[in-house]
């Protein structure tokens, strides 16, 4: 093992599904962090969904403050039973031994699991059933076009819709042009349904995506 690697885990909180998100729907990040690196270090990633032993755990994240994990990137697709309260803890011994956690989770309550986390993450995360938004008038329909999914699931555009990007330096590899170096990516493609966050820890980053 190169002492110099970054190791991130990337990790669902739903087992394999063919026909729904899983793990192989970020192997295009899983690349591009491989490829590119983060603030000179080397990155090696380790990829994979839920998996659950016989003790109802997920073997990794059960242990997560055990291993040699620096970064945890937590993607969120279950409705509410995602995580244990075992794994929860491991999460939370990860964080205080200098782990980085990042997670993502989407529209109402996809992703609620992350509700059982602790050091402000739980809290910082609003969804339909689950730690509702304080502000009672935000707890209705914004999107009024996509009337399958209810709140939270704020509409401020239309998925596919081009977003300008202002680039600074120095600029990400992300955004430079494959075949002239020297030129970037104006525009960028987005999907534009965003979810509820908040948080009054300084040691807590929230971004509605």
């Amino acid at each position: 093992m190169n002492s110099s690697e970054l190791r991130i885990l990337l990790q669902t909180t739903t087992p394999a599904n063919h026909d729904d998100w899983s793990i192989n729907s970020f192997s295009l990040l899983r690349r591009q962090l491989e490829a590119f690196g983060a603030q000179g270090r080397p990155v090696a990633v380790t990829a994979r969904n839920r998996e659950v032993s016989g003790s109802g755990n997920d073997p990794v994240l059960a242990e997560i403050d055990q291993s040699d994990f620096d970064e945890l990137w937590l993607f969120a697709l279950d409705s509410g039973a995602g995580l244990t309260a075992e794994e929860c803890a491991a999460i939370g011994r990860f964080r205080r031994r200098g782990g980085g956690l990042l997670t993502a989770r989407d529209h109402q309550d996809l992703g609620s699991s992350l509700c059982c986390l602790g050091g402000g993450v739980g809290a910082a995360n609003h969804f339909h059933s689950r730690n509702q938004e304080g502000d009672a008038s935000r707890r209705g329909a914004d999107d009024r076009e996509t009337t399958t999914i209810s709140w939270p699931n704020y509409h401020s555009g239309w998925n596919g819709d081009f977003q300008r990007i202002t680039a600074i330096e120095p600029v990400h590899p992300l955004l430079l042009d494959p075949e002239r170096s020297s030129r970037f990516t104006r525009c960028s493609s987005i999907r534009r349904i965003e979810n509820a966050r908040s948080s009054s820890s300084p040691r807590i980053l929230t971004k509605a995506l």
